[in-house]
């Protein structure tokens, strides 16, 4: 799964991926909450609701290749994705900064991060995304979006001034209807290129 040089994340992302197989049911649960009312983060905080092995050796790919070093995670869940990037930024020296809604999902990705041996290199910030990143002044090599699909496009506005000519935006669920409608706005901007990847899932937004 990941290079043998890091073998403390290779051991946590098995771990994680194992119990994530049962993520179908604890996802059903969840769903099963919000049958009389919207959904709500609180009703997924026991899913992983995470990014596949392939999409996370793609991540630490672009990040490698790129020399991506400033990343900004907004949906940490357990850490899977986080560590995936955890395993790309040790190559290039750099650091995450990643947020996540429910406390308890945070807290349970610093116990990963930890056994993982990277808490060092990451900044888990707890609570609504648009307070956490609010203050951010720093350029962004990479944001990855994964959090709640309403939050894509006010935290791309208000993350817009960081970005910079090798930026890359990577978009996790593109093809869900919120998100469609948040690229579809970037895509109306001359600035922004859309490739998609992963059959429709996941589209990149790299700055011309």
């Amino acid at each position: 799964m990941i290079t043998a040089t890091h073998n403390s994340i290779t051991a946590t992302l098995l771990d994680l991926f194992n119990d994530a197989k049962y993520d179908k049911t604890r996802i059903i649960k969840g769903l099963v909450k919000s049958i009389l009312r919207p959904i709500q983060p609180e009703d997924f905080k026991d899913a992983y609701l995470a990014i596949s092995e392939e999409q996370g050796l793609y991540l630490v790919e672009l990040i490698q290749k790129n020399n991506l070093k400033n990343v900004v995670e907004f949906g940490t869940s357990f850490g899977i994705s986080t560590l995936f990037l955890a395993q790309g930024v040790l190559e290039t020296k750099g650091r995450i900064i990643t947020t996540e809604l429910i406390a308890s999902k945070a807290e349970k990705a610093m116990e990963n991060f930890k056994k993982a041996e990277v808490s060092n290199i990451i900044d888990v910030r707890i609570g609504d995304a648009m307070q956490t990143l609010q203050n951010h002044k720093k350029p962004i090599d990479l944001l990855f979006l994964d959090g709640w699909k309403n939050l894509y496009q006010p935290l791309f506005n208000m993350l817009e001034s960081n970005f910079h000519t090798n930026t890359i935006i990577y978009v996790d669920n593109a093809n869900m209807t919120e998100s469609r409608a948040f690229l579809t706005a970037v895509g109306q901007n001359d600035k922004y290129t859309l490739e998609s990847i992963f059959e429709g899932k996941v589209v990149l937004i790299r700055i011309k």
